[in-house]
């Protein structure tokens, strides 16, 4: 779960590259072959961000596979959280991973903080390099604040995802601008003062089992630090800036009845040709852990069919940014962990 922020600190995963354009067929791609998990499925590895700190990293793993989908979570969480999605999504034939951001989950790093907001998308890069190098079409998921580091991510200079999913993106809060404007300023003078976030659990799903495990869960953070908030808003005001540049194909989905992220904070993605967006009726934030969210994730898994064909040898060699076709090889750096009892506890 991640919502924009309430206040300043209010709360709620390479070498550069031409971007790759998605693959795409004139018809439907054939019926999908039967996909077998791997033993590992649902495993977990450390992997190194951009400057080295260790960063947890969930695997739902299928064979074969016709796409690989990494999902970035939304602030507070982790990618755990992300379960019954990764499981969905991997007995459809995705190849998926969830990242926990840098201090969030399982992941090392001061909690819920970050030093400046390109630390994500440089943690992306890294994550993304290695994922590719399987050759198969790559695709970017992002929920919430997760969504605004895609979005973001995409529209910067790195190299691009072929399909972009955002799920409830901020491109705004709905807070007082007084408080927008003193977030840098809190920034500068505290940056690690933390702030709960007074969040309801009734504004993630209508499922109160939802709520439940999200109050209970030890990793979860309804917290944040005054300078992830002001990074926050600061990327909110950039990613208005920079839409012009996306020029992936994306799908918004976002809650009728997200008021956490209410709709029209994502409707200036409406005017971009690459976009659709899809506003589904009495939804709450989570629209993936709504009741309805397996339903939500087949029309997401249906969206993505439509614009990869079954995945190939043909296919990988196109769509690798350096060539390599094959497994995904296993970087000497990465190495199964087990998960301790609570979050890491860096400061």
């Amino acid at each position: 779960m991640a919502a924009p922020m309430s206040g300043p600190a209010s709360t709620s995963g390479p070498a550069p590259a031409e971007p790759a354009s998605a693959p795409t067929s004139a018809s439907a791609p054939p019926a999908p072959r039967q996909h077998l998990p791997r033993p590992d499925s649902g495993g977990r590895a450390s992997w190194p961000g951009a400057d080295g700190t260790p960063l947890n990293v969930r695997h739902w793993p299928v064979e074969p596979a016709w796409a690989t989908v990494l999902i970035v979570h939304g602030i507070g969480e982790h990618g755990g959280r992300y379960e019954r999605t990764g499981r969905l999504m991997s007995a459809a034939g995705l190849d998926v991973y969830a990242p926990d951001l840098r201090g969030h989950g399982l992941s090392e790093g001061r909690r819920v903080y970050v030093r400046r907001w390109d630390d994500y998308l440089d943690d992306l890069a890294v994550r993304i390099a290695g994922v590719r190098r399987a050759g198969r079409p790559f695709v970017l998921f992002g929920h919430s604040m997760g969504a605004l580091i895609a979005l973001t991510y995409a529209c910067s200079d790195r190299p691009a995802p072929h399909l972009l999913v955002l799920s409830a993106p901020p491109l705004g809060a709905s807070v007082p601008g007084w408080q927008r404007f003193a977030a840098p300023l809190l920034s500068r003078l505290a940056p690690g003062l933390v702030l709960a976030n007074p969040i309801s659990g009734d504004q993630l799903s209508r499922d109160p089992a939802v709520a439940a495990a999200y109050f209970a869960d030890p990793l979860v953070q309804p917290r944040s630090t005054v300078r992830l908030g002001a990074e926050l808003f600061g990327a909110m005001k950039r990613a208005r800036s920079e839409l012009a540049a996306l020029d992936v194909p994306t799908l918004v989905i976002h809650g009728g009845a997200d008021t956490l992220v209410p709709t029209r904070l994502s409707e200036p993605l409406m005017a971009l040709p690459c976009v659709e967006r899809r506003v589904l009726p009495d939804l709450r934030h989570e629209t993936l852990n709504e009741p309805e969210g397996p339903e939500v994730v087949a029309g997401i898994v249906a969206w993505l069919r439509a614009r990869v064909p079954a995945a190939g040898p043909e296919v990988a060699g196109h769509l690798d940014g350096d060539g390599q076709t094959g497994p995904e090889p296993e970087p000497e750096t990465a190495r199964p962990v087990d998960p301790p009892a609570k979050a890491p506890t860096v400061r």
